[in-house]
């Protein structure tokens, strides 16, 4: 099954099957879609794109970017508080490289995901390309009306949190580019499965509203999005270096390579939550963490100021890594 197929035999075969039936996809036959807001909700928009050789490594397989694709896009939604409903899939590919194979594993992908996040193929665009291969995904999810959370709304005295583990994705891309080889094999899956499949929190993030003040989706780097809280609520921050929560298999790269703690702060692609609440958020914590069985670590405080502070294990302050990810 390697033949090559025209656009709408594409959307036919692979993609119409992704709508389930949802009503106002219209089985991907019509120019647009038709969405209904329920009463009382918002609907949170938001749009990312993913570029051969800048966001994933050329030869990658299909269901690995299918898959983080999708998963970026959930990653925003969870941040705003939404839960997710519906998204919109633009490729642009070169005919004479993608094959039949090709999309079927990566429409598999797709429906995989959409049945664990619950979310649902509603529309897009297949184009030819001479370029590398561009694939865009506008996702959308729904919040109570005036409930969204936001980045600007950090308090001074704060606790600043973080789910899960900080610095895998990063290390797994060392991996998957051949850069880190010295690893036993658990570690190796572990990490490249984090930087390949990052785990969105969707569930986690529609449960802190109305319970945090702010929150952004780890995405640039742990660092870099803390600061663009800082930035955006006109405050500062200061983080303990050891509260940072790291995979075993993170722990177990730092013990010989304790120069990578920079990329673990700067590095990016974690895609999870880094939010700040005040002192009161410390006890629903502990019935969140049994409910989704998802790790809330807090990592420090917002204070006044414009400036980002690291403190080590001595209570000295460790100098910040480079900018995280930037897109330019």
């Amino acid at each position: 099954m390697t033949e090559k197929l025209g656009e709408f035999e594409i959307i036919e075969t692979y993609f119409s099957p992704l709508t389930k039936d949802e009503k106002g996809a219209f089985n991907l036959a019509d120019d647009a879609a038709v969405l209904e807001v329920p009463k009382g909700k918002s609907l949170v928009i938001t749009t990312d794109t993913l570029v051969e050789g800048i966001h994933f490594l050329t030869g990658d397989l299909p269901k690995n970017i299918g898959a983080k694709l999708l998963r970026v896009s959930l990653s925003d939604l969870a941040a705003m508080g939404s839960v997710p409903a519906y998204y919109n899939l633009s490729i642009a590919f070169k005919a004479s490289s993608i094959t039949s194979n090709w999309f079927k594993e990566f429409a598999d992908a797709l429906l995989k995901d959409q049945n664990q996040f619950g979310i649902t193929l509603i529309g897009g665009d297949t184009v030819s390309t001479t370029g590398p291969l561009t694939l865009t995904i506008t996702a959308f999810g729904v919040v109570q009306a005036g409930k969204v959370l936001r980045r600007n709304g950090a308090r001074v005295g704060d606790d600043i949190w973080v789910s899960g583990s900080i610095g895998d994705a990063a290390l797994g891309l060392k991996v998957a580019s051949g850069e880190l080889v010295n690893i036993s094999k658990i570690n190796k899956n572990f990490l490249l499965s984090r930087y390949f499949k990052p785990i969105p929190q969707t569930f986690l993030g529609p449960k802190l509203v109305n319970h945090i003040n702010s929150a952004i989706d780890i995405s640039d780097g742990l660092i870099a999005d803390l600061t663009h809280i800082c930035k955006a609520s006109n405050l500062g921050a200061e983080i303990q270096l050891n509260s940072i929560p790291l995979s075993k298999a993170t722990k177990r790269v730092l013990a010989t390579r304790p120069d990578y703690i920079d990329l673990i702060l700067g590095g990016g692609d974690d895609f999870e939550l880094l939010f700040t609440a005040d002192r009161s958020f410390r006890i629903l914590q502990k019935s969140l963490t049994k409910e989704l069985k998802v790790s809330l670590t807090r990592i420090g405080n917002i204070v006044g100021g414009s400036s980002t502070l690291i403190i080590d294990k001595k209570g000295k302050e460790y100098p910040l890594p480079k900018a995280g990810y930037t897109h330019f």
